[in-house]
């Protein structure tokens, strides 16, 4: 089962069968929509075998069949009406996904850039170049239609894209400054999650319950929740134009969607992730499966993988190898157990004054590590995974691998949306100076977390330092001045070596070892973990998200610059004024 997604709303994939449903679940479909007619082949399940799965299962499911090459606007509208119905994420499928992704396409042509739409296509796999004609003849039809009749796009002081800990701390960062601003933010999931804990259910720790809230309870009540995707940018409009064709105007706008997981970056992975020894602390419904496996585990291989920078969280990966190491001491199995880690990079850490520490446990649980070593695929059925090896001259070789138990963490990038938009600097992270998060085009555009260019480690702690910069900066924007609020890099990876003591890795740009406490950052401690398992819960749900900036409060340059000096951003009707240099 190959799933591509096309934006964070909708994934398409190939023939599905009634056992998948449990595994689309798991992965956080919501619904399905069927949109192959019954009868085209003698092996595929009947539409309402197919219903009954997906219901006990928990998930709506639509059937609007589509003949092949056949594809008409009645086809369409219903494929449109019924995303417009369906709680997302939705997966649609046909025999070979292709059907699926034209319906979609031509439904977003009314509101979207045909080019948008076929690198978004094509990034899933689906050449739909035959299809540009009809795309583009759809978007002149739209252009008609929006000259005759003119809605106005709600408007705001500032839209914020993104309802996890980035947009959620930045819209309650902006309230406390400026109770009175009219703030939106964008964000189409019912549910909150508190994702560094994931590690900690991984290592039996926390339930995966705890680690989730509706998101409801986390969003600040004066904000205006849109329940949408964000399908594109219009910078130059001061616009966010959503997944339904209405559009959001900015004064100014935070951009924080987070990071995407690109489970399809390696070959087999999707098939097999949540059985056959596979799994993921990366992935809510996974890190329970992770935990399970390192309990019956008594003898055999685990492997587990990093893949190359960046990544969000990059001490997670070997975080899980300290904790399931740790029970196989406990349970005096770990003699019989061959523990890898395998790394796409060459060091074990990227601040080496933490490296010292790791080693001590990489020998005492004998894991042998493996650098220049990227997972590549992987056979589920057959407990089979393949490596690219870097050699020291460049030249690199495959090597294959057993496995009993492999956790995987998967290749990460920039959402396709902010890939594909005016945003995105080369690599396709939201462009933005490393200070001040100000866009280095748009000065009235930050961008945080994840997503963004910032050379900072993508953790959760880097987002609570991150927030109350741009939602400092926006409000000076906002006001015709020059951003003054500094962020210095600031980044924090609690490393759990071993169930009861962490190293707690702070650090800013370069390597800079920013500690909070008084104590040596580099030895594992007892308190770190009281830190990591009572404190850091509350002071993430609490503080952080509520806009209490304990020791986070934002440093201010000096002087601002001289009027002259500033960003353009007070004329809203040319955003593309020169940045500030930070």
């Amino acid at each position: 089962m190959k799933v591509a997604k096309l934006t964070p709303f909708l994934s398409v994939s190939p023939q599905i069968n009634e056992a998948d449903m449990g595994i689309l679940a798991a992965q956080g479909f919501r619904a399905i929509v069927n949109n192959r007619p019954d009868g085209e082949s003698d092996d595929q399940p009947g539409s309402e075998a197919l219903r009954a799965a997906a219901e006990r299962q928990g998930l709506a499911y639509r059937h609007i069949p589509v003949v092949s090459g056949r594809v008409g606007d009645e086809d369409v509208g219903a494929f449109a009406d019924a995303l417009g119905e369906l709680n997302g994420p939705v997966l649609a499928f046909c025999r070979t996904g292709t059907r699926s992704t034209t319906l979609w396409a031509l439904s977003e042509a009314y509101h979207l850039d045909p080019n948008a739409i076929l690198r978004t296509t094509a990034e899933a796999g689906y050449d739909l170049e035959a299809l540009r004609s009809r795309l583009e003849t759809r978007a002149r039809t739209d252009a008609l239609i929006r000259e005759t009749v003119i809605t106005p796009a709600a408007s705001y002081d500032v839209v914020i894209v993104g309802g996890g800990s980035g947009g959620i701390a930045a819209a309650s960062s902006l309230l406390g400054r400026r109770p009175d601003a009219s703030i939106a933010v964008v964000e189409p999931r019912e549910s909150h999650y508190y994702q560094p804990g994931w590690t900690l259910v991984g290592g039996g720790v926390f339930k995966r319950g705890d680690t989730e809230r509706p998101m409801a309870s986390a969003m600040p009540k004066q904000v205006k929740w849109v329940k949408a995707a964000v399908a594109s940018f219009e910078p130059e409009r001061n616009r966010v134009v959503l997944e339904d064709g209405e559009h959001l105007a900015y004064r100014t706008l935070i951009v924080s969607p987070g990071i995407e997981l690109n489970w399809q970056g390696i070959e087999g992975l999707q098939e097999t992730l949540g059985r056959n020894g596979v799994t993921s602390n990366y992935m809510f419904e996974m890190a329970p499966y992770t935990w399970d496996l390192v309990q019956s585990m008594r003898s055999g291989r685990a492997i587990f993988t990093q893949p190359p920078m960046p990544i969000k969280c990059a001490g997670a990966p070997q975080k899980a190898a300290y904790l399931s190491c740790c029970d196989w001491e406990k349970r005096k199995v770990l003699g019989d157990i061959d523990v890898e880690f395998h790394t796409a990079g060459g060091v074990l850490f990227g601040v080496k004054e933490f490296v010292p520490a790791l080693m001590t446990y990489v020998e005492r649980y004998g894991i042998d590590l493996n650098f220049q070593s990227d997972l590549a695929a992987v056979d589920g059925p057959a407990r089979k995974a393949w490596f690219k090896v870097t050699k020291p001259d460049g030249s690199s070789e495959t090597v294959e691998k057993d496995f009993d138990m492999l956790h995987v963490c998967p290749p990460q990038r920039a959402p396709a949306f902010i890939r594909n938009s005016p945003l995105a600097d080369a690599n396709g992270w939201v462009e933005v100076s490393p200070e001040t998060l100000q866009h280095s085009r748009y000065s009235n555009v930050f961008g945080i977390g994840d997503a963004s260019s910032a050379p900072n480690a993508k953790t959760a702690a880097a987002v609570r330092k991150q927030a109350p910069v741009a939602a400092m900066n926006a409000i000076s924007v906002l006001d015709g001045e020059a951003p003054r609020a500094i962020y210095d890099g600031y980044g924090s990876c609690p490393l759990t070596v071993e169930r009861g003591k962490i190293v707690l890795a702070e650090f800013g740009y370069g390597g800079k070892l920013l500690p909070t406490f008084p104590w040596d950052p580099t030895k594992p401690r007892r308190i770190n973990w009281f830190l990591k398992e009572k404190m850091l819960p509350w002071i993430y749900w609490d503080l952080m998200l509520k806009g209490r900036e304990w020791l986070a409060k934002p440093e201010l340059l000096p002087h601002a610059p001289a009027a002259h000096e500033a960003p353009e951003a007070c004329d809203f009707s040319a955003p593309k004024a020169r940045a500030k240099a930070s």
